[in-house]
């Protein structure tokens, strides 16, 4: 069974089509990476998928049911800019903010909400400075929080917006080793990035996205040329496609 699945997606934003006749797919133990230029809808359709927008029609499916905002045990991570760093709060009591939709508003934290955290904190390494303030830390360290944020409610399927934007060769190399093995472990990660090469590198599969899904497929079957001007509307001697061709 299908961990995500997606079809026949529309969404409207402020009166204008964003996303058309979307479908797409995410097995268990794949990471998929999805491409698309500036204004194509990546971000919407994360935000779709966690019930965050409103769809206009088709069907979003997680495990083979409707997924249910606030129900359904989807990790996100957000672009860096969309958290507040300046709330006066510690690593460990931001990352423990990820169980909040199972938690409720009032109940208290209980001991296996803390060892989910504590077990998320191990992952991205930031154990160490769990007592800190989050607006004490680097760009970097910044971005293993929201992650560790995201896998302490331990979900099946984990939705990556933009995650190595802005950061250093080893966190990127970091971060980028942790989603591998997540996949190895059996969860379904679907990852916006503008990082091309690390994208072809890493993804099991790639979906090239404009408003619709353009094409999609394993790194070494999206070779033709025609179809990433088509997705990004560059030239013949567009860079992007000598990366394509050398990666």
């Amino acid at each position: 069974m299908r961990a995500l699945d997606i079809a026949d997606l529309n969404v409207d934003l402020g009166g204008r089509p964003v996303l058309r006749d979307v479908r797409l797919h995410v097995e268990s133990g794949e990471l998929v990476g999805l491409l698309g230029p500036n204004g194509a809808g990546k971000t919407t359709l994360l935000r779709a998928i966690l019930g965050l927008v409103s769809t206009r029609s088709g069907q979003i499916r997680v495990d083979g049911e409707p997924a249910r905002r606030g129900r359904t045990p989807i990790g996100y991570v957000p672009q860096r800019h969309e958290f507040s760093w300046d709330f006066p709060i510690s690593v460990e009591q931001t990352v423990l903010t990820g169980r909040t939709g199972r938690l409720g508003l009032l109940r208290r934290p209980r001991v296996a909400d803390w060892h989910a955290v504590g077990e998320a904190l191990d992952r991205v390494r930031l154990a160490g400075l769990r007592n800190r303030p989050v607006g004490e830390l680097s760009g970097g360290q910044r971005q293993r929080v929201l992650v560790a944020r995201a896998l302490a409610l331990s979900p099946r399927i984990l939705l990556l917006d933009e995650p190595f934007t802005g950061l250093d060769l080893p966190t990127q190399e970091l971060l980028g080793d942790l989603f591998s093995s997540l996949a190895q472990e059996g969860r379904a990660l679907l990852m916006t990035t503008h990082d091309l090469v690390a994208a072809l590198q890493s993804s099991t599969r790639l979906v090239l996205l404009n408003g619709r899904v353009t094409a999609e497929g394993r790194p070494t079957e999206l070779r033709d040329p025609e179809v990433w001007k088509r997705t990004f509307g560059v030239s013949d001697q567009s860079a992007l496609l000598k990366l394509v061709k050398a990666a």
